[in-house]
């Protein structure tokens, strides 16, 4: 089953791909909490830094074209500096035909999380949830209609914020079935009819239990549920994700089919379903069936959640996936605010949590005694790995000689290490603030006086450890010698 699956993301890739829908900005605002505020109940959030990144219809597209597809991104964005912002993220990525028409005196959709140790405190949204106008609707349907020609399916991102409306909807299902092209709807509110007869139609279990009037809490009520949505609806077939459940389809054989989610801890669930979506649409581009485009949508969505932020998923990492690639609790390569979500998950399971740093640049004997002999005083080792960047001002411009990800790769591949995560900084100092690790391990080239971070350590009763050198091994000499001959 993985090697077919793995075969559909094959067959699907180049194939072009219409996302029509609710384009927004997610903004992701990090930092620290340590105290309460004194002028209300409410935690202190001291700012280390943010990001931004597409969403709704944007990240379903963002995800079509890391699992190689060439998506070609339809719907609207305001005439301001969040939609300026959102138009600059495509400017560089040629993977992604963009259409964005540009609304006057209406906001770009723009959602604000404020992130702190790996958990969401608020979000705040900023948005016109109004229908956009007939003049609009004209031009969309217009750039669909000159763009549906050789597209190997439509996928309708409806996030509610006004761009679908009924007469945009009815005329992207008219052109698709000229052009006899497979649509795929995720919808939003409690009326499904006014998607029409979409080939599948994609809820959440609660937009489900909504229209339906049903719960869809166990196999049974999902199963009842599905039955009464296809009896209703012109839709042709209904999936619906349940969360932790898995994913339960109803095709047009009026069969019911439950597939099981796979265990994963779960960092962040933002754009899971823009994930879930993209990896049908590229299962049935690659001419699977909606059983298979299922079993790939859970893959998907499985890794997405495990990311930090409104992240992307790539046709790399679902294979990995199909085939259960990677031991069982390791981490594997993760960004920091990630990291530090699997290391509070750790820590809660009772395991110890160690930590060591370093540019690993090419991977040699002392390294590895470093690596084996921290993951003997701990339950987990974490890595901390300096960028690029970063070994290029420690270590002089032609540094470093392999990749931060290829570093990162051959390090996560070692048995003895659980999670990379890469650093921009000097020092691994705010990584180590903020993993709070039991135990901290550097090579016997450093005492605990010039160790980063070990008062940090100490402090919280964790461990100092400082490991041996081996002689005869390091990076530098290594490369002196690869360059004199000797």
């Amino acid at each position: 089953m993985s090697s077919r699956l793995s075969g559909l993301l094959d067959q699907a890739t180049g194939k072009r791909v219409l996302c029509i829908g609710d384009v927004m900005l997610d903004r992701f605002i990090y930092g620290a909490v340590e105290r309460i505020s004194p002028e209300a109940p409410v935690p202190v959030l001291r700012y280390s830094r943010d990001a931004a990144m597409p969403g709704g219809a944007a990240n379903v597209a963002r995800n079509l074209a890391s699992l190689g597809l060439a998506p070609v991104l339809i719907g609207a964005r305001g005439d301001d500096d969040a939609g300026r912002e959102l138009l600059s993220r495509f400017v560089q990525d040629v993977s992604i035909s963009v259409h964005l028409v540009t609304l006057e005196g209406r906001p770009t959709t723009l959602k604000s999380r404020f992130v702190a140790g790996g958990h969401q405190l608020l979000r705040v949204d900023t948005e016109n949830a109004a229908p956009i106008s007939e003049t609009t609707e004209t031009e969309l349907i217009g750039i669909v209609a000159a763009e549906a020609e050789g597209a190997a399916a439509i996928l309708i991102s409806d996030y509610a914020k006004g761009l679908l409306t009924d007469r945009l909807l009815a005329a992207i299902l008219q052109i698709a079935a000229d052009h006899k092209i497979p649509v795929i709807a995720d919808p939003k509110g409690r009326d499904f009819a006014r998607y029409g007869a979409v080939d599948i139609l994609k809820p959440n279990a609660s937009e489900l239990a909504a229209a339906t009037g049903l719960s869809v809490s166990t196999d049974e009520e999902a199963s009842w549920a599905l039955r009464s949505a296809l009896e209703i609806l012109p839709a042709k077939a209904v999936v619906v994700t349940r969360a932790a459940r898995g994913i339960s389809l109803i095709g047009p054989d009026r069969k019911v089919h439950h597939e099981a989610g796979r265990a994963r801890e779960v960092f962040d669930v933002s754009g899971a379903g823009d994930t879930s979506l993209a990896a049908l649409a590229a299962a049935i581009a690659g001419g699977g069936t909606l059983e298979e485009a299922v079993s790939m949508a859970i893959a998907a969505s499985g890794i997405a959640v495990g990311k930090s932020g409104t992240a992307t998923v790539t046709a790399e990492e679902v294979k990995a996936a199909l085939t259960d690639f990677g031991p069982a609790g390791r981490a594997g390569v993760l960004p920091i605010d990630a990291m530090i979500g699997q290391a509070e998950r750790w820590r809660a399971a009772g395991l110890r949590i160690g930590f060591t740093n370093g540019c690993f640049d090419i991977l040699h004997p002392g390294h590895i005694r470093v690596i084996e002999q921290a993951r003997s005083h701990c339950d987990r080792l974490i890595i901390g790995l300096n960028s690029d960047a970063s070994v290029k001002r420690l270590k002089g411009p032609q540094r470093p000689i392999n990749t931060e990800q290829a570093r990162a790769d051959v390090l996560a591949a070692l048995s003895a290490v659980d999670g990379v995560t890469i650093f921009d900084t000097d020092t691994p100092l705010e990584v180590i603030t903020a993993l709070k690790p039991d135990v901290l391990v550097k090579g016997g080239d450093y005492t605990k006086e010039t160790i980063v971070g070990a008062d940090i350590v100490e402090a919280r009763g964790g461990e100092v450890v400082i490991v041996p050198l081996v002689p005869g091994h390091s990076t530098t000499a290594t490369i002196a010698r690869s360059t004199s001959g000797t």
